[in-house]
């Protein structure tokens, strides 16, 4: 006979449903947070929620006078829950909670369901900055695209089959050839500039496995690949953003090694607010110019991240309205110069993606 136990074994589900609510409430709302607390902060949603991947990106909009933390006894400034602090205060009129979720994709999906989870949320409002991959933008843009995908869930092909040989699972439906490959020998060289059969020969990109929650079936499977914002938030930047806010073009840098001194470095022009098509994730830090016009003539893509495919794919699965503002940091390999770019311009851009995103989210109602 097993031995698994079976809590509950012949007890209505229904009957089962105030038992969970109070356990859920005690899980997510314990580690010393009083229940009055905890209804409080239900009672004051709902919020927008404010996805943000790391401290140095973060900390401008926490020091930006257009966010005032929350006072007072009945809802605090903040709650730490399962590693994360959820951050409450207001942007304009706009009530939000400011949630850091840590560096690439798995991070970055764990903490916008735990948003999504623990609170009455609205809409999210993803920022940070990104890698450009077009050649039409430049550094300190703010990029605001139409679509995210991750391009980091690849089909890995076995040496031997090319582009109409079956991938491994597709016939079951797992897997497809129809977003394309990337085929390690055309990135091969050698003294007599042929290329070569390549041993990694290539990777298909994949579409991810969404389960969406209104879909009244748990465990439906779907695929998505290109992930939408929301019409209304993507509108809203192009008819009041673009060509309407001031963006930061000259950063202080570090000096020539002697001590006390500085440089300011500016850029070719004055940065701008873009809508644009696409943008790309993966928990991969793209440094590389080779990859990064692969991801642009393959893809179509502008910004180039580690998080933002995975904030917009929980958004799409739990039906919550969602938008991501990327400010251009670096040319993912692409530049000239013989460093990232980043390595200046990351603080310019974090900068600009901050004061766009108070600006939008004082728009929203």
């Amino acid at each position: 006979m097993s031995s698994t136990r079976r809590p509950f074994l012949g007890v209505s589900p229904v009957l089962l449903l105030p038992f969970l609510a109070a356990s859920c409430a005690v899980v997510v709302f314990g580690a010393g947070v009083p229940e009055s607390t905890a209804r409080s902060i239900r009672r004051h949603g709902p919020f927008l929620g404010v996805v943000v991947p790391n401290a140095f990106e973060m900390e401008p909009l926490l020091r930006s006078p257009r966010f005032s933390p929350a006072k007072g006894n009945q809802r605090p400034p903040y709650l730490d829950v399962a590693g994360r602090r959820f951050r409450f205060g207001t942007i304009g009129e706009q009530k939000v909670i400011i949630v850091m979720t840590g560096l690439a994709m798995l991070n970055a999906g764990v903490t916008t369901q735990l948003l999504l989870t623990l609170f009455d949320i609205k809409g999210i409002v993803h920022f940070g900055i990104a890698g450009n991959a077009d050649p039409s933008r430049q550094i300190g843009d703010v990029a605001v695209p139409r679509y995210w995908a991750h391009t980091g869930l690849w089909n890995w092909q076995r040496y031997g089959d090319g582009p109409n040989d079956e991938l491994a699972f597709e016939s079951n439906g797992d897997y497809t050839r129809s977003l394309g490959n990337l085929n390690f020998s055309d990135y091969t060289t050698n003294a007599s500039g042929n290329n070569n059969n390549n041993l990694l020969n290539a990777v298909w990109y994949q579409p991810e496995e969404v389960f969406p929650s209104n879909s009244g079936t748990p465990e439906l499977r779907r695929h998505a690949f290109w992930v939408p914002v929301d019409a209304r938030y993507y509108d809203l930047v192009a008819r009041e953003l673009e060509g309407h806010v001031i963006l930061e073009a000259c950063v202080v840098a570090g000096g020539n090694g002697t001590a006390g001194t500085t440089t300011t470095a500016c850029l070719p022009r004055r940065p701008v607010v873009a809508t644009v098509e696409r943008g790309c994730s993966a928990s991969v830090f793209v440094d590389n110019a080779a990859y990064r016009g692969f991801l642009r003539n393959r893809f179509g893509v502008t910004a180039i991240d580690m998080e933002t495919a995975a904030v917009a794919l929980v958004a799409m699965q739990q039906g919550t309205p969602f938008v991501a503002v990327r400010a251009l940091s670096d040319l993912a390999g692409g530049g000239s110069a013989g460093s990232n770019e980043a390595g200046v311009f990351a603080p310019l851009a974090a900068q600009n993606a901050v004061t766009v995103v108070v600006e939008l989210i004082s728009l929203l109602n």
